[in-house]
């Protein structure tokens, strides 16, 4: 073959090849399209058979991916769950132990004695520092004295005949109960009134 041989253009090319302007320098004008009918198919009742099974399993596959998917759903949101509970645990005995040190600082900065005393005043300011830590981790101290017993926040360890409270009434608190949030850290030692 020779390299001055032009090749010419395929059939289907040259129909595809509309003319662009008509004469006279107009553009040419789009024949009209016709709608096109929908195609019908004729199936053996083989093959209409294979089309329903591959129907129902895929029904099948996309029923088990649903369910895969609540499933996985249901576990991420499940350990997040007990992520935050086992830190709220660990939280709370953290705060737990550290409670007898408050009782131990609460009673030394309540110690009559001299109040220039230089030691006093630094038991005292460490009292307060601890006080604000625990408040700003959600501790609440609870002083319950005057109010109803209740036996989800208070330990009862004394009753006591008292006219000056009523039945069920908190007359003296022996140790300040404590609440993280909703959840009991330490239940308050109280004396109820009969």
């Amino acid at each position: 073959m020779s390299k001055n041989k032009k090749e010419k253009p395929a059939p289907m090319d040259e129909e595809k090849k509309e003319p662009m302007e008509q004469e006279g320098g107009q553009p040419a004008k789009e024949a009209p399209e016709t709608p096109e009918t929908p195609e019908t198919f004729t199936v053996t009742r083989e093959q209409m058979e294979k089309m329903e099974a591959l129907a129902a399993q895929q029904a099948a596959l996309n029923d088990k991916y649903l369910r895969l998917a609540a499933e996985y759903d249901n576990y991420r949101k499940r350990t997040a769950r007990e992520k935050e509970s086992t830190y709220q645990d660990a939280k709370m005995d953290t705060i737990k132990s550290f409670l007898e040190v408050y009782d131990n600082l609460e009673r030394a900065a309540q110690q009559a004695g001299d109040e220039e005393n230089v030691h006093k005043k630094g038991m005292v300011m460490i009292f307060r520092q601890l006080e604000a830590v625990l408040e700003k981790m959600g501790v609440t101290a609870e002083d319950p004295t005057g109010l109803a017993f209740d036996p989800l926040k208070h330990s009862a360890v004394m009753h006591v005949d008292d006219e000056n409270f009523g039945e069920g009434i908190v007359s003296q608190v022996f140790q300040k109960g404590f609440l993280l949030g909703e959840k009991v850290i330490r239940f308050a030692s109280v004396q109820v009134a009969n």
